[in-house]
């Protein structure tokens, strides 16, 4: 089945600081293509394009700022919302971030496009409070697909350390996933997708 995918969203998505995506480094991007989760999910099927438009850094009313470019426009059969964790890194509040998200599926809907709305990934030097703002964000997040009948994939839980959820399991830097963790989020991803499409 070919189906055309954007993943929108931050670093996570963009698959720093291993790789720029193309939007960081046009025309393809740069680095090692095995740090995205979209090289995965192609790898798991070639029929399948995925289109990498992370940019590192963005907050969520940077990504819905240019929802309409880099997913509307490109008509994609399902476009993948990862955001927020940068909101909460820099102190905006939830009920932001929350609207943000929810204009973005509502969007997206209305273009014809099905979203998922995927979880926000732990980084190793958050606070206390910064913990708890992610873990409230990601139970808000699962309820809302829940609520508007769209996809969800908890790519928090996949390359969270299982000892200590707020951490992650293997990173270069400290905030972001190694190739290995980009790899069980482009498999979670497709799996939940290929479950979606089948219905």
């Amino acid at each position: 089945m070919e189906l055309r995918i954007v993943g929108l969203g931050d670093s996570t998505t963009a698959g720093t600081p291993s790789f720029l995506s193309p939007l960081e480094a046009p025309p393809d991007g740069r680095g090692n293509p095995e740090s995205q989760y979209a090289y995965w999910m192609m790898k798991k099927h070639p029929d399948w394009t995925v289109l990498n438009r992370g940019i590192d850094g963005q907050r969520s009313d940077e990504i819905l700022a240019r929802f309409d470019r880099d997913a509307v426009k490109i008509k994609p059969n399902y476009v993948i919302i990862l955001a927020g964790v940068n909101d909460i890194y820099q102190g905006a509040s939830l009920e932001s971030i929350k609207n943000n998200l929810l204009t973005m599926c509502q969007n997206s809907i209305s273009a014809g496009i099905r979203p998922v709305l995927a979880s926000v990934l732990p980084y190793n030097t958050a606070s206390p409070s910064e913990n708890t703002a992610i873990r409230d964000l990601n139970i808000w997040i699962e309820y809302t697909a829940n609520r508007l009948g769209i996809p969800f994939c908890d790519t928090n839980l996949v390359v969270a350390d299982p000892e200590s959820r707020d951490r992650l399991l293997s990173s270069p830097d400290g905030y972001h996933p190694d190739v290995s963790g980009y790899r069980t989020m482009g498999e979670s991803l497709a799996r939940v997708i290929e479950a979606d499409a089948e219905r």
